[in-house]
């Protein structure tokens, strides 16, 4: 009985221009909203935010010698970390640029850490790393990466525009009808279409969303677009605004060690992309074997480098994106070429005003609705990576460090906020949760026998 060709590209194959513009297009779109949420709330210039993120993801597929498909974007584990930096007291009196310019120096030598943590990969193989990151401690990070960001994907679901109070309520009904059918529209986009179309989910489902908001602003006068002040009087096309590191020693003792944090998260998008890309080669019969997991060195090494570019030019601190590596999952889209031509758009749009706009006018409830999907399919990638691993989920000591890093990877972020109170210090939920989990797991290694090889 014949069967029908897996539809998808791999890392090394590369679609025709027309559906690579296409590809490029919903991976920028799908990296947007995290990116520019972190550019609002540090207060890192937007348009400058967004060139940095397409040049360090262009820097990491060179540096990794176009072997991983990853795109670099800003970090929420960073979030606490540089808003606490911009709001000390030891910069009041300082510009905003000057501001950015500090924290510039911290984001550098932060990038140093995922260099030495790859090059100490590399130097002792990548087994040194599964035994202090195995999949009982890279599954449960990748969980509880997307679990705790439930909330912001039901807060934008649910966002509303400013509207007389006596529309208040309508505006939130409206704004789940906006989101609802921007997830269920990607949703049976990604099942049920077949072939080319098969593969833009993440593209026509926001588009259904947009098109919602339109008829809902005609018919009930509600505006759910929005409009970016940043560009106002910039004209059509306008450089970012760049500004240079200024070396202080507090920004890197208050941002160099988050780097710490997204090293596990980092790991675990490896992991991920470990399964997914061979389980498409095996379906396409393509006789190639992705080797993506040894590579996790190389990937930490261009994460640093990611951050170093990103931070000299005035971006805030990244790493590479689950929302991505979502995308390509459900898309079966893992071209190379396709990041790169998502980098190239991504530092166009920052530069050519309409374009930005555009993007940005993207009503949040639209982006709600495909956060709701996006975010859980991160954290079924957690499930996947164990499952891969044929992780014993009947072993004590198993159970110990899954239960471990998810209660305190989300019971951080929704008790706290975000920050766990540790003797005096504000410990980022998941960096706690992955620290936690790490040193469980080494303590509970001691003394453990090891099967052999051929059992």
């Amino acid at each position: 009985m014949s069967t029908k060709p897996q539809v998808g590209y791999l890392p090394d194959e590369r679609p025709p221009f027309f559906k690579l513009v296409l590809y490029a297009l919903q991976q920028v779109i799908v990296m947007f909203p995290a990116t520019i949420a972190v550019a609002l709330l540090t207060g890192f210039h937007v348009s400058t935010t967004i060139f940095a993120s397409g040049l360090a993801t262009l820097c990491f597929i060179l540096v990794t010698g176009k072997k991983l498909p990853l795109y670099y974007g800003s970090s929420f584990s960073y979030l606490p970390a540089i808003i606490g930096l911009m709001g000390s007291e030891a910069l009041s009196g300082y510009s905003l640029n000057e501001k950015i310019a500090v924290a510039q120096f911290g984001i550098v030598m932060s990038g140093l850490v995922s260099i030495a943590a790859g090059l100490i990969v590399n130097r002792f193989g990548k087994d040194s790393i599964n035994k202090i990151l195995p999949a009982t401690v890279t599954g449960p990070i990748a969980m509880a990466i997307g679990l705790t960001l439930a909330a912001n994907a039901l807060l934008d679901a649910t966002a509303i525009p400013e509207v007389a109070e006596s529309a208040t309520a309508l505006a939130g009904n409206m704004a789940w009808v906006i989101s609802l059918t921007t997830l269920f529209a990607t949703i049976l986009f990604s099942v049920y279409l077949k072939g080319f179309w098969s593969q833009l989910p993440l593209l026509l489902g926001p588009i259904v969303g947009c098109i919602v908001a339109f008829i809902i602003l005609k018919a009930t006068g509600i505006d759910f677009f929005r409009v970016l002040p940043e560009t106002a009087g910039r004209g059509i096309f306008a450089l970012p605004i760049f500004t240079l590191p200024k070396a202080s020693w507090l920004a890197v003792a208050a941002i160099m060690p988050i780097a710490i944090a997204t090293i596990p998260e980092s790991t675990a998008h490896v992991f991920q992309l470990d399964i997914y890309v061979n389980d498409l080669a095996r379906k396409k019969n393509s006789g190639k074997r992705y080797d993506i997991e040894s590579k996790l060195g190389l990937n930490l090494i261009g994460d640093g480098i990611g951050d170093i570019v990103a931070g000299f030019i005035g971006g805030p601190a990244g790493t590479n994106y689950g929302e991505n590596i979502s995308a390509m999952a459900i898309t079966k889209v893992f071209s190379i070429p396709v990041l790169i031509a998502a980098a190239v758009i991504a530092m166009v749009i920052s530069c050519f005003t309409p374009l930005i706009n555009a993007i940005y006018a993207i009503p949040t409830a639209v982006i709600g609705g495909l956060e709701i999907y996006l975010f859980g399919a991160i954290a079924a990638q957690g499930v996947a990576i164990m499952l891969e691993k044929k992780v014993d989920l009947f072993s004590a000591k198993n159970i110990a460090v899954i239960a471990t890093i998810m209660v305190i990877g989300l019971g951080g972020q929704y008790a706290f906020g975000g920050n766990i109170p540790f003797f005096g210090l504000k410990i980022p939920s998941i960096a706690g949760a992955a620290i936690f989990g790490i040193l469980l797991n080494l303590l509970l290694s001691i003394g453990e026998k090891r099967p052999k090889a051929a059992e």
